[in-house]
């Protein structure tokens, strides 16, 4: 029992650590928020679709008119609003209080609404079937019990609904460089890129998954559909993340040769797409 005790302390200690780090600063939002008026969120929105043009067409935006649709980790709140406009029924949670006032503010200065609340994705405060689709971009890996929070989205969703998730895929151009830089040029050649996108990422304890991995997160589910796209992370064609700078990735902008991945590796992307169906009719 004291070794489940300090497992379940271990956990909340991460998760508040992964709170704080993200409250310093939403996802994107010291390289892409000019202000917070109207005009900084609509320039966020178009540096997103931008730099992910893959988000509408998994998100499908357009066809959640009249649905109740949950996203988990609002960020800024440019997909919420996507779904918002497109006339769903929203509602959003996040970890950290900065990304729910920023997509609170968002919605109001478009006229939008929206049910809004700090809320952990491994305990969702929500009955069961309650949503026809979940969404969720780049969050439920960053969560300390990753197959609990997915096991909340399965609970909460209606018989028939879909999740709309994606995670980040382990073997991966980024996961490589990372690799080389805190593993191979530091004389440390042995170490996991498990460790590596823990430590080295973005917030502490971030995970990656091969895709038989995301298979078994997809377990409570009648199906799932997984799709690897190259993003421009991998590729190198805009900033880094939040954590990372220096002259060494400017040089390796400069000689990353894109063309090669795009033909030879265009499966060794960070983005994994998933598309879980809950079985059972709506």
């Amino acid at each position: 029992m004291a070794n489940a005790n300090d497992h379940g302390a271990a956990q909340e200690t991460l998760k508040s650590d992964v709170r704080d780090f993200w409250n310093r600063a939403s996802c994107g939002e010291e390289l892409l928020l000019p202000s917070t008026d109207r005009d900084g969120y609509l320039a966020q929105t178009r540096a997103r679709y931008e730099l992910e043009p893959y988000i509408p067409g998994f998100a499908k935006f357009k066809d959640s008119r009249g649905l109740r649709v949950l996203e988990i980790g609002v960020g800024l709140g440019a997909d919420h609003q996507s779904f918002a406009e497109g006339g769903a029924l929203m509602t959003g949670v996040d970890l950290t209080p900065r990304a729910i006032e920023h997509t609170r503010r968002r919605l109001a200065l478009f006229g939008l609404e929206s049910d809004l609340q700090c809320g952990d994705a491994e305990k969702l405060p929500f009955a069961d079937g309650t949503f026809d689709v979940v969404y969720s971009w780049g969050v439920l890996h960053h969560s300390p019990n990753t197959p609990q929070a997915f096991r909340e989205v399965h609970r909460v969703l209606k018989p028939g609904g879909t999740a709309r998730i994606m995670i980040y895929s382990k073997y991966s151009l980024i996961g490589l460089m990372l690799w080389i830089r805190y593993g191979l040029l530091r004389l440390r050649p042995w170490t996991s890129l498990t460790e590596i996108y823990d430590k080295y990422l973005e917030s502490p304890g971030t995970k990656a998954y091969t895709v038989s991995g995301a298979r078994a997160l997809c377990a409570p589910f009648e199906s799932a559909t997984i799709e690897t796209v190259m993003t421009h992370g991998d590729l190198l064609t805009s900033e880094a993340g939040q954590r990372h700078r220096g002259r060494a990735l400017s040089i390796a902008r400069v000689i990353w040769p894109r063309w090669f991945f795009k033909i030879f590796t265009p499966k060794a992307g960070l983005f994994m797409l998933i598309e879980c169906k809950k079985s059972g009719s709506k």
